[in-house]
């Protein structure tokens, strides 16, 4: 219609130039006026032929590159992938070079079904660290173990039947550890990390009780063969039951002195619950001396529920000494190499992770991750709490002091940006420290950005839309560039360790005061142990378990607990 309109006007205008020719004929008075229109549009006709041949020559002396069409054609590809992929996230990122993680990773995936597993580089800088090669043969012998004795392959299904039978009486292909999922998801991730190193160590199958969420939160990390437990495990409608009072409870058999074999010596149980959780004793935490670790051997199936990152008490076991000291040269990237190995968020999980930091994260010269975990009882948000985070954030040069003189702070050039991610349960802290930094300039100029994805208000452990999100800020917080934890959060040692990050820890307040220092720089980014045994196996007597050797240390955090650290 609108074409045939100018149409209609180009036909109306005609007719009006004609009538104008025809009216100058008879009136010689306005022969000038047309003689003028003529020369001005035989002037504006000529701008428009020089500067089309003008155009043309540009083009025939210097015609676009072959980079321009490629870049055309790769458009076209890239749309036409975008309508007709079933993986929503493949067209936002190329696949990085190091997808691998240098050899940490194995290749042979497919790649839509865990989009995180091989993108999940393109988020973080290159860490200096690099997982020996001891390290890298063990996983790819782990996996291959994995794939021969995984759930209902022949030797799974050998070993289960002596399961059933309730007694061990002949040697067997495959032996396993099964990981009851227990506590908070921040605990989750370090214990089962535990487990895997545990498994590796001992030549055993790691499998994944998946409880109510983890089939949902955690792509499959080994290739081929699932690491979850079936749903038909013989034992299973047992976990919730199992606790230091149970039969086959390790700690138990110990007070009761057992000898693990039947009346005529010749058999064994077929299965050994582990109790170590916090609230375990010292009977249950003989489980890290090297006689009891001999025995273990012998038994198939160990069931085991902790709520505990006891991976540094396993480099204190002697007979684990030689092969972690191989696994991991440098002590403090334990979990971090674990971490990067087996937790792969499901590309559910990776939506949420992606979509938050391109919107909000990505473009900022700098990103500042600030966990907070309130143990205080009563309702917050608490002055003090807010005061020694701010306190913190600014002696540590990690965010800049604000300027209450002025409306308007000039910077000398391009003002930097930083992205501060905020986690909370609650929503005050953030409100404060946002309308701080929007109501005041700061000193330097810099323009702060402040954000918190979630505020749950409180811990929901068997909300899936819960942890789905605990699990997104984690990954979140580990993708920034520097971090503030709170004392004894698992959730801020799960983002510190995969992040590669040595944080500031703040100090526990006592008495809702803020202390003083507010906050210290970690010794290493591993996490701590809360509640670690202190004995000495083989004098059988108490000992200080953080002053052994020169790696075990007492965390920042936690006076009593154990960490791991680089002399």
């Amino acid at each position: 219609m609108k074409r045939f309109k100018q149409n209609l006007d180009g036909d109306h205008l005609s007719t009006h130039l004609d009538l104008d020719t025809r009216n100058a004929l008879r009136d010689p008075d306005r022969k000038s006026g047309l003689s003028s229109m003529k020369v001005m549009g035989i002037f504006v006709a000529g701008l428009i032929v020089f500067s089309v041949l003008f155009s043309v020559n540009v083009v025939l002396r210097d015609p676009p590159s072959d980079a321009v069409f490629e870049t055309s054609k790769a458009r076209v590809l890239e749309v036409e992938h975008r309508k007709d992929s079933e993986d929503q996230f493949s067209e936002s990122l190329d696949v990085p070079k190091d997808k691998l993680l240098r050899g940490l990773l194995t290749d042979g995936f497919d790649e839509g079904s865990c989009v995180s597993r091989y993108q999940s580089a393109s988020y973080r800088k290159e860490l200096p660290y690099r997982p020996s090669s001891y390290l890298i043969s063990k996983l790819r012998s782990y996996e291959a173990l994995h794939k021969r004795c995984g759930p209902y392959t022949e030797s799974y299904n050998k070993t289960l039947e002596q399961l059933k039978s309730g007694y061990h009486t002949s040697s067997l292909d495959c032996n396993y550890v099964v990981w009851i999922s227990f506590s908070g998801l921040g605990n989750r991730i370090l214990t089962l990390a535990s487990a895997f190193l545990y498994a590796v160590l001992t030549n055993r199958v790691l499998l994944v009780d998946p409880g109510v969420d983890m089939v949902d939160l955690f792509c499959e990390p080994f290739p081929e063969v699932s690491w979850f437990l079936p749903m038909d495990f013989p034992l299973k409608n047992q976990f919730d039951s199992l606790d230091q009072k149970s039969p086959h409870c390790y700690g138990k058999m110990l007070k009761k002195n057992s000898n693990f074999t039947n009346s005529d010596g010749s058999v064994m149980p077929s299965f050994v619950y582990l109790h170590l959780a916090h609230d375990y004793d010292d009977q249950d935490k003989l489980f890290f001396c090297s006689q009891d670790q001999t025995f273990l051997q012998k038994i198939p199936w160990l069931i085991m529920k902790t709520d505990n990152y006891f991976v540094p008490s396993l480099f204190l076991v002697p007979s684990f000494e030689r092969e972690l000291n191989n696994l991991f040269p440098r002590k403090e990237t334990a979990f971090h190499f674990l971490g990067r190995y087996l937790f792969h968020p499901t590309n559910v999980v990776w939506g949420l992770i992606t979509r938050y930091y391109k919107a909000y994260l990505e473009k900022a010269d700098e990103r500042i991750g600030i966990q907070i975990r309130v143990f205080d009882t009563g309702t917050g948000p608490f002055q003090h709490v807010f005061d020694q985070i701010l306190a913190c954030a600014v002696k540590e040069n990690l965010l800049p002091e604000i300027n209450r003189q002025d409306f308007i702070v000039s910077p000398l050039g391009t003002p930097k940006s930083k992205a501060v991610l905020m986690t909370s349960l609650s929503t005050g802290y953030f409100e404060k420290l946002r309308d701080m930094y929007w109501e005041h300039p700061t000193v330097t100029g810099e323009v702060i950005g402040i954000y918190q994805p979630s505020h749950e208000e409180y811990q929901q452990t068997e909300k899936l839309m819960h942890n789905r999100k605990a699990w997104t800020e984690m990954y979140l917080l580990s993708l920034t560039d520097v971090l503030v934890t709170s004392s004894w959060s698992t959730f801020g040692y799960v983002a510190q360790s995969l992040g590669g990050l040595t944080p500031w820890i703040l100090y526990k307040p006592e008495n809702r005061t803020a202390p003083d220092p507010p906050c210290q720089r970690a010794m290493s980014m591993e996490p701590c142990f809360h509640a670690p045994p202190f004995y000495d196996c083989k004098a059988k007597t108490g000992v200080d378990t953080g002053k052994l050797v020169p790696h075990v240390r007492h965390c920042e955090d936690m006076s009593w607990g154990l960490k791991l650290v680089d002399s």
